[in-house]
C-alpha cells in the first residue's frame, strides 16, 4: 500500500514539525583505568625535584672458617650506596567557556565536573604509561621537562643473556648487546636494538628471568605483561592443575587464561597491562618499588580572563627503585 498524500510523517516532504530528538540521557565511556603500578606500590613522600634513597648487597656467601682462640682481624666496611631519580610533572588543562557550561546538556549536568573527572582519569593512565616502560631519568632544564626513569630502565642494568640466569633475559637465540644504567644515579633508556632479532616470548625465559630476580635476594610476586605476551603465557604447559566436580549441578567453565604461575622460585600473579611496551616481561618484587610524590593529583581552577572556566589538573612525582637487583624482565619480543 501507499501512504496517502498530504499525510504527515517523521520524513520527508511535510513531516511533523517540533519533533523532540530521542537521545539517551547518558554518556557510555570506554575508559580502561587499570593503573596497576600507581595503584598498588608503596607511597612515600617526596620534599625535592630528585629524590634519593640507599640500596645495599651483602657480599656473596662463602667458606667461613674460624680458628679457635683466634684474635679479631677486621674487613673493611662497604656503605650502601645512594642512588635518586628525578620527579616528573604530569599535567592536563581543559576550558569551557561559561555559555557551554550554563546550556542543557545530555548526560552530565556540568561540563566542568565531568571534564575534571574525565581528565584526571587520563592523566592517571599517563603516569602509568610512565612508570612502566623504558623512559631515561633526565634532569631537564628551562625547555625540557624533567622525566622519570620507569622500570625497564632501573631492571636493564646487566648484560642481556638467553643461557644465564640474569636480570635481564633474551627470549632470542642472540645474547648481544648490553642495557645500561648509572650507578647512582637515574637511569638511562635500555637500547632494544642492542637485542638483536624479536622473538616470541617463551617459557624457559621466563624460568630463567625469575631465577636472576631470585639469586639477588629477590622475592617476585608479580608478573606484569601486555595482552599479547599474556596470550602466550596461557598456552604455557607447565604441570597442568585440573580440578573436576563430579555430580555437580552447574555448568561447565572452559578456562583459557592463567591468573598465577608458579614456579621454582615462589608463586607469582599474573597481571595483564595495558601501557607496558610488548618488548618487555616484567617479574617484580614490588616490596622493592615505591612511588614518591613531590605533589599529590590536584585540579586547580586558573584565573578567569574571559568568557570561559579554566582548570590545570596536575602532580608530580617519581619511582623508588629500592634496590632494583632483586627484580628482572625478559626482552625482545617486538616494539
Amino acid at each position: 500500500m501507499a501512504t496517502i498524500t498530504g499525510t504527515s510523517s517523521t520524513y520527508g516532504v511535510g513531516s511533523a514539525g517540533g519533533n523532540r530528538e530521542d537521545l539517551e540521557d547518558m554518556i557510555h565511556d570506554l575508559f580502561p583505568e587499570d593503573t596497576y603500578a600507581l595503584t598498588n606500590l608503596d607511597k612515600v613522600k617526596a620534599e625535592a625535584t630528585y629524590h634519593e634513597w640507599m640500596a645495599d648487597t651483602p657480599a656473596a656467601a662463602a667458606s667461613n672458617i674460624t680458628i679457635e682462640g683466634d684474635d679479631a682481624t677486621f674487613a673493611s666496611i662497604t656503605s650502601p650506596v645512594r642512588h635518586g631519580n628525578y620527579t616528573q610533572i604530569f599535567s592536563k588543562t581543559f576550558i569551557i567557556s561559561d555559555t557551554q557550561e550554563r546550556v542543557n546538556k545530555a548526560g552530565r549536568k556540568s561540563e566542568v565536573k565531568r571534564q575534571a573527572l574525565r581528565q584526571l582519569r587520563e592523566l592517571k593512565r599517563d603516569v602509568e604509561f610512565a612508570l612502566t616502560r623504558n623512559q631515561a631519568g633526565t634532569a631537564g632544564n628551562a625547555t625540557t621537562g624533567r622525566s622519570l626513569g620507569s622500570m625497564e630502565s632501573w631492571i636493564g642494568a646487566t648484560t642481556p643473556s638467553s643461557t644465564v640466569a640474569t636480570a635481564v633475559v633474551l627470549t632470542t637465540a642472540a645474547a648481544s648487546g648490553t642495557y645500561t644504567e648509572t650507578a647512582t644515579g637515574a637511569p638511562s633508556a635500555p637500547t632494544d636494538t642492542a637485542v638483536g632479532s624479536t622473538a616470541a616470548f617463551t617459557e624457559a625465559a621466563l624460568k630463567l628471568a625469575l631465577e636472576g630476580a631470585w639469586d639477588k635476594g629477590g622475592d617476585t610476586d608479580i608478573i606484569m605483561m601486555t595482552a599479547s605476551n599474556k596470550s602466550v603465557l596461557n598456552d604455557f604447559t607447565g604441570i597442568a592443575q585440573r580440578n573436576v566436580d563430579v555430580g555437580q549441578k552447574q555448568q561447565a567453565v572452559i578456562t583459557g587464561a592463567a591468573d598465577v604461575y608458579v614456579s621454582s622460585f615462589g608463586v607469582h600473579k599474573v597481571v595483564q597491562h595495558r601501557y607496558m611496551r610488548n618488548h618487555a616481561v616484567l617479574c617484580l618484587d614490588t616490596s622493592l618499588w615505591a612511588i614518591a610524590s613531590l605533589r599529590p593529583f590536584q585540579t586547580q581552577k586558573l584565573a578567569k580572563t574571559g568568557d570561559a572556566e579554566k582548570r590545570l589538573i596536575q602532580t608530580e612525582l617519581t619511582l623508588v627503585a629500592r634496590n632494583w637487583r632483586g627484580n628482572s624482565m625478559v626482552v625482545g619480543m617486538g616494539a
